[in-house]
């Protein structure tokens, strides 16, 4: 923490301008003060002298230690975080002077790198484990072509094309890494049917699941035996978001729900209309052992496993814990609201999206 905020400009009782004019006038009162015992003592001038340049010496070596060391600490730190290192901060930014305002500015740029430092690495590893998604789907796909489980016609071909599409406008974001501001993602949203674009996000899920059984080889990994459910009402409903970014939501929120099923358990993916034009409020619902309501704030943490819900696959890891962070993370980009809802069994997720801008402007 760096303290209270150091007076900007202004008078300073105790600023360096006033300890340099209280020193001269204090050295300035020691000779005086000095010479006039020597003429009332009849003390020779030369030890007067003396004594006038040993008491003005060790006056002058106290306050320059005390303006000295407080700046040989502030170019440590400064240098410090021009190496990267933002965790240290320098000490005195609650004095009074211009010392006071000058580790308080160090300590407020070392903050803000921090943070900048913070959301641009989070932006990276959101974006580079959303890749995984289309690349494993893609890789399904051809190895189902190349094995001769499924043919090579032009419905696998699109199915294999729009994983690569998605891919590419994954790989368009980390390269335009560069001139986002502060880490903020701007929105394509536009209207679009919630039936199919759901259907296709849990048919990429399946295919997912397909992939991952394949490479387990011993079926560890596997969670085809979850039933995947999507349940849309009225069917020709609508939205306005941003599709990509609404798939992180809901490949993570199923794939978070799956690892968290029992065997043969099942997924549903609800999707009724919002309060607003063209709003969304949707579902994620499992059958699993559910997340305590004591952490509830605390599941959508970057790197938050849990304590309690275990995935219920033997062998199964639970994952990096940013599943849940980049659903939260695309939800904020929308303003919408995104948390745990009470459920008598398993897990519900609930997501409200706020559709137009004049439903929320």
């Amino acid at each position: 923490m760096t303290g209270p905020a150091a007076p900007q400009g202004g008078y300073r009782p105790f600023s360096v301008k006033t300890k340099l004019g209280a020193l001269v006038v204090i050295s300035v009162l020691i000779t005086t003060g000095l010479l006039m015992v020597a003429v009332r003592t009849d003390t020779e001038l030369r030890f007067i002298t003396v004594f006038s340049m040993i008491a003005t010496l060790l006056i002058t070596q106290f306050v320059a230690h005390g303006l000295t060391a407080p700046l040989d600490e502030m170019n440590s730190v400064a240098r410090s975080v021009s190496h990267g290192d933002y965790t240290r901060r320098a000490r005195g930014a609650d004095r009074r002077d211009e010392l006071g305002d000058l580790a308080h500015t160090i300590n407020r740029m070392a903050d803000e790198l921090e943070s900048q430092d913070l959301h641009r690495k989070e932006l990276v590893a959101n974006v580079s484990h959303e890749l995984r998604t289309p690349i494993a789907a893609l890789r399904a796909v051809l190895e189902n072509v190349v094995d001769g489980v499924s043919a090579a016609d032009p419905e696998t071909m699109r199915t294999a094309l729009k994983q690569t599409e998605r891919l590419g406008r994954l790989v368009d974001t980390l390269l335009d890494l560069s001139r986002l501001d502060n880490g903020v993602v701007p929105l394509k949203a536009h209207r679009f049917e919630v039936w199919p674009y759901l259907s296709g996000v849990l048919k990429e899920a399946n295919l997912v699941a397909s992939q991952r059984r394949t490479t387990s080889g011993s079926g560890n990994h596997s969670r085809t035996d979850v039933h995947l459910i999507l349940d849309v009402e009225p069917l020709d409903l609508t939205a306005y978001a941003d599709v990509e970014r609404l798939h992180q939501v809901v490949a993570n929120l199923i794939d978070n729900a799956v690892k968290h099923s029992p065997p043969s358990g099942a997924v549903t993916v609800r999707a009724r209309p919002g309060h607003g034009p063209q709003s969304l409020e949707l579902e994620v619902l499992d059958e699993g052992p559910g997340i305590p309501e004591s952490e509830w704030h605390r599941v959508f943490e970057r790197f938050n496993r849990g304590s309690a819900a275990k995935p219920h696959e033997p062998g199964a890891d639970g994952g990096t814990g940013l599943g849940l962070a980049i659903a939260r993370w695309a939800v904020d980009l929308h303003g919408g609201r995104i948390g745990v809802a009470e459920s008598a069994r398993g897990c519900r997720i609930r997501v409200s999206l706020p559709g137009l801008p004049e439903a929320h402007g």
